[in-house]
């Protein structure tokens, strides 16, 4: 019988399978680390346009997946998806540098020198289809305007290319990712991305064998909606990329198993039941069902790592179920980087200070990963919507739950709404006001504003019964993903880090 590993073992191998993971829009996927949860089949359909998912749970993985011709094959195995291996896959856009699209130094000159966006998409979509014309030349411009004088030729192709697609039974497709660099101006970038995704729709409904699919957060989706209301057709067939706590510890456990060296075969040998890798395809190790999908399975085995307790007894919670809901927005989210960030800082500071423990993890250590977990998402989401942190930081020093009220007179003594107006006004649109670029949609309305924190999943609402509406005397939390390092308090919560 297989030998479980030692604390030591557990936290080494911990430290080396999470070194890279934390940083996965910068390095490429790799067959031992493409895991593939249940509720993610849909985002590879071919014909989910649209996949929706918040920053770090996951698009850029599966952008670069689909690109891949060994990890696009490996899930359609695993997800039993077959069209998967019909597929000619061609970048659209990214963040990595190739001349298949227009890079950030060359779209916005192609914008300011009058091509439109539709212009630019239609380029790039015949230019990977091979439009002879457009691969004669390298320069982008050139191709935007023989989009512009060769419209008829333009449509002749993309009939003759689907008729010949649907002949040999192959999808053409084209992936779209890291669409929040489009341009620096938001205005400019929603406007691009509403054509987009009208190219898309056109696609989708116009042709049998090309498919655009798009990787997107919410927010920019419905934003895109406004400029382009016909969008909403592609919301019935948009993926979600959403993670379950199952799917969190499956992650965990499938980097463990795919680790390249003895202690990873151990740990595959002491869990059982993990298929070995296809013949002749890239090393990849398959966790059991069990392992992966079930909660009974996995906290004893997660609390061999971290112990039972968060504490001394089970009244400081049980570590399975302590991580994520620590790690959790207020709408229930979490994000695999921060929950595997947690992890691997709580690794290393349990081999820094707490060398001896009959475990992995100790929990003082876990609270230490919540904390530097939080830094992470903060700076996410203030890169991604930076209003909140002109929001939220006026609040530093409080406790929580604060009331309505409360937050609201502070905001009102830091004359909020002005500093939400100048941000704001830095993207305005002249004929468009109610399209709003960084700043809330309502910067007057305190109230609102509080609603559309909610909304973010920065804020919640402590209700007395499900029925109770917001006033003044309602009470309102952060959850510890952002009440960490916004520099809130909390009565018997994770206290803040010391200075």
């Amino acid at each position: 019988m297989t030998e479980p590993l030692t604390p030591g073992e557990y936290r080494d191998l911990l430290s080396r399978a999470l070194e890279d993971t934390v940083d996965a829009d910068t390095r490429p996927p790799k067959p031992h680390t493409l895991y593939m949860p249940d509720a993610h089949r849909a985002a590879l359909y071919v014909d989910s346009t649209v996949v929706q998912g918040d920053r770090g749970v996951g698009k850029t993985f599966w952008a670069r997946s689909l690109l891949d011709a060994d990890l696009r094959a490996a899930a359609a195995l695993e997800y039993r998806i077959n069209r998967l291996n019909r597929l000619r896959v061609a970048p659209g856009y990214g963040m990595d540098i190739v001349p298949d699209y227009p890079g950030p130094l060359a779209l916005p000159s192609l914008l300011a020198g009058g091509a439109l966006p539709e212009e630019i998409w239609q380029a790039v979509l015949l230019t990977a289809l091979g439009q002879p014309e457009l691969r004669a030349t390298a320069d982008w411009a050139e191709r935007v305007v023989w989009v512009r004088t060769n419209a008829q030729s333009a449509e002749a192709t993309l009939a003759r290319t689907d008729a010949e697609a649907a002949a040999e039974d192959v999808v053409h497709l084209l992936v779209f990712d890291g669409l929040e660099h489009l341009h620096t101006d938001w205005d400019t970038r929603n406007r691009m991305i509403a054509e987009l995704l009208r190219l898309a729709m056109r696609m989708r409904f116009g042709t049998r064998n090309i498919r655009l699919k798009v990787f997107l957060r919410p927010d920019m989706f419905d934003a895109a909606k406004q400029l382009f209301p016909d969008a909403s057709k592609l919301s019935g067939n948009a993926a979600h990329l959403e993670w379950t706590r199952t799917d969190l510890y499956g992650l965990l456990f499938h980097h463990l198993g795919n680790e390249d060296d003895e202690t990873a075969e151990r740990f595959r040998r002491f869990t059982g039941g993990w298929q070995p890798p296809v013949p002749g395809a890239p090393v990849r190790y398959a966790a059991p069902p069990a392992l992966r999908n079930e909660e009974k399975t996995q906290q004893p085995l997660f609390e061999r790592i971290a112990g039972p307790y968060m504490g001394t007894n089970v009244r400081q919670g049980r570590p399975y179920a302590w991580l994520p809901n620590h790690l959790m927005d207020s709408n229930g989210r979490i994000s695999p980087r921060t929950f595997l960030k947690a992890l691997s800082v709580a690794a290393d500071e349990t081999r820094a200070s707490h060398a001896s423990h009959t475990h992995a993890l100790h929990h003082d250590a876990l609270r230490d990963g919540v904390r530097e977990a939080s830094k992470v998402r903060v700076v996410q989401i203030v890169e991604d919507t930076p209003w909140v942190e002109l929001a939220i930081t006026p609040l530093k020093g409080c406790q929580v739950p604060i009331t309505q009220g409360e937050i609201v007179r502070i905001w009102e003594s830091r004359d909020l709404p002005q500093l939400l107006r100048e941000e704001t006004a830095r993207y305005a649109q002249a004929d468009r006001p109610e399209l709003v670029r960084t700043g809330p949609r309502h910067p007057d309305d305190l109230p609102r504003l509080v609603q559309e924190l909610i909304g973010l999943g920065v804020l919640r609402h402590r209700p007395k019964s499900s029925k109770e509406e917001l006033d003044e005397y309602s009470h309102l939390d952060l959850p510890d993903i952002y009440r960490l390092a916004f520099g809130l308090g909390r009565l018997g919560g994770i206290p803040l880090a010391k200075r």
